[in-house]
């Protein structure tokens, strides 16, 4: 959801581009933004893709799936384009078509993006350490199956 929206009540031109940008992070990186958790920090998928990105450790953030089966300039491209679409002014975003053009066409330069809308969440406790963690219980891609019955 769009900072404007949250706190004005009202859309922009831009507002959507900040939800893609959310789903274009959630493909690269294999997680869920309603669902991240970081054992460390406050942060949601937001804020962990801007911390790496200006730790210039982005590909951290790459969903293990992909293993080495991607290109890594698109992927850091993704990302950087992502985190324009996600900063907190809407006159900061880009348009969709300027968005499509980033992602499309590596001649364009793209700007620093500034610091992204919301990239905390409240910090979660947990009773379980991280040494408790094991990596069975975790699955990069989830999958829900319902039987749907009329009635």
């Amino acid at each position: 959801m769009s900072p404007e929206y949250e706190m004005k009540g009202t859309f922009s031109i831009k507002s959507d581009i900040l939800s893609f940008a959310v789903l274009i992070l959630e493909i690269v990186s294999g997680r869920r933004n309603s669902s991240f958790v970081h054992l460390d920090r406050t942060f949601n998928l937001i804020g962990y893709a801007w911390e790496l990105w200006q730790q210039g450790d982005t590909l951290e953030s790459k969903d293990p799936a992909l293993g080495n089966t991607f290109v890594v300039q698109q992927f850091l491209r993704d990302v950087h384009v992502s985190l324009l679409c996600v900063q907190e002014s809407a006159f900061d975003r880009p348009t969709t078509s300027d968005m499509i053009s980033m992602l499309l066409n590596d001649a364009i330069p793209l700007p620093t993006p500034n610091r992204p809308a919301f990239i905390t969440t409240a910090k979660v406790e947990s009773k379980s350490t991280t040494d408790e963690i094991k990596a069975k219980d975790f699955s990069v891609h989830n999958m829900t199956i319902t039987a749907s019955e009329g009635r």
